[in-house]
């Protein structure tokens, strides 16, 4: 994938970044967060609307949300058959204030289509400018940029519902976020993270793609996931506990002061200490419940300070575990958390 100093254009020309959002992903996840839309401004500053399923749900959605605008950014539009400026190589930006004949339906003389003077960049002066004025952000972006896109968001302190890569949550970048309690997961996810996205007829072939009976084609891309900092009722639901602390089926770390729960499922109800956890915990994280203190790869204290070399797997920091005769194992990556209400 693209760089964090190549263009957004770059990405686009290598149709590694264009996946499109499926409308029965986007409904799944948009029905637990209808109260948040009233009055406000949607930019989706990432969609082509000759693809956005985005643009589609808001705008057929727009007086049941109770919207007061929605806008969406093109990067370098092509040939859009409803919104077509005449230009197929100048970017364009829809806007759209609800329906006026009465049908509910967003006809075309109801958008208004206007052109960047750049290439709709959401880095660009002309789409900042456009997300000053919004008060969500709704998109999928360009997976390879998603620091950077993250980044922007906070720095224009906006309110988010977007998809990336569930590898995102080890970025330095985003971690800290995700840490304070600025971001979160959002409600729906599969066992597995796979996601399908419609891909551009003349993106590369590869494997994890498959064609409808309209010959759209598909990519599959796991570990997908919702992030957002939108409130949602999950958020708050508590995982519930019955297991109780034991030493023996809860050892304790050697270079950190914690113990190992190897499942979300298996987190004890009694005990008040620090526990390494699966950084899958974030799925069924509730910040009234626990509280997360970081990861292993931060945390952890180096095992040249607690074990001869040669006794255990190199491999950088993490939690280790004794095997009990002298030598050591690495544990995946894990969050430290406590329980909040002992």
């Amino acid at each position: 994938m693209a760089g964090k100093h190549k263009s957004l254009g770059e990405a686009r020309s290598a149709k590694l970044d264009e996946f499109y959002t499926q409308l029965s992903d986007i409904e799944k996840e948009l029905r637990h967060y209808k109260k948040h839309f009233k009055g406000k401004v949607v930019y989706l500053n990432c969609d082509d609307p000759r693809e956005s399923e985005f643009f589609h749900y808001f705008s057929y959605n727009f007086e049941k949300l109770g919207l007061k605008k929605l806008i969406a950014a093109c990067y370098k539009s092509q040939d859009v058959d409803l919104f077509s400026t005449g230009d197929n190589e100048r970017a364009i930006y829809l806007e759209y204030t609800g329906d006026k004949d009465g049908d509910r339906i967003p006809g075309r003389d109801e958008i208004e289509t206007r052109a960047f003077q750049g290439d709709g960049d959401f880095r660009s002066a002309e789409s900042i400018a456009l997300l000053k004025q919004a008060d969500i952000v709704v998109t999928n972006p360009p997976f390879s940029l998603f620091r950077e896109y993250v980044a922007q968001l906070m720095e224009y302190d906006k309110k988010f519902l977007i998809i990336g890569n569930l590898n995102a949550l080890k970025y330095k970048e985003v971690w800290p976020f995700i840490q304070d309690d600025k971001m979160w997961m959002g409600v729906t996810r599969t066992g597995t993270g796979q996601m399908w996205f419609r891909i551009a007829d003349d993106a590369p072939v590869k494997t994890g793609q498959r064609t409808d009976e309209h010959g759209h084609r598909y990519q599959t891309i796991g570990n997908s996931a919702w992030f957002t900092n939108l409130d949602h009722a999950k958020r708050h639901e508590e995982i519930i506990l019955y297991k109780t602390y034991s030493p023996e089926d809860y050892p304790s770390y050697v270079n950190f002061d914690g113990i190992e729960v190897s499942k979300v499922v298996d987190i004890p109800m009694d005990y008040p200490g620090v526990m390494g956890v699966p950084i899958t915990f974030l799925g069924k994280y509730n910040p009234d419940q626990f509280e997360i203190l970081g990861t292993s790869l931060v945390l952890a204290s180096p095992m040249s300070e607690f074990a001869p070399k040669g006794s255990y797997p190199q491999g950088g920091p993490n939690f280790y575990l004794s095997n009990g005769d002298g030598t050591y194992r690495r544990t995946y990556e894990r969050l430290a958390i406590r329980n909040k209400q002992l």
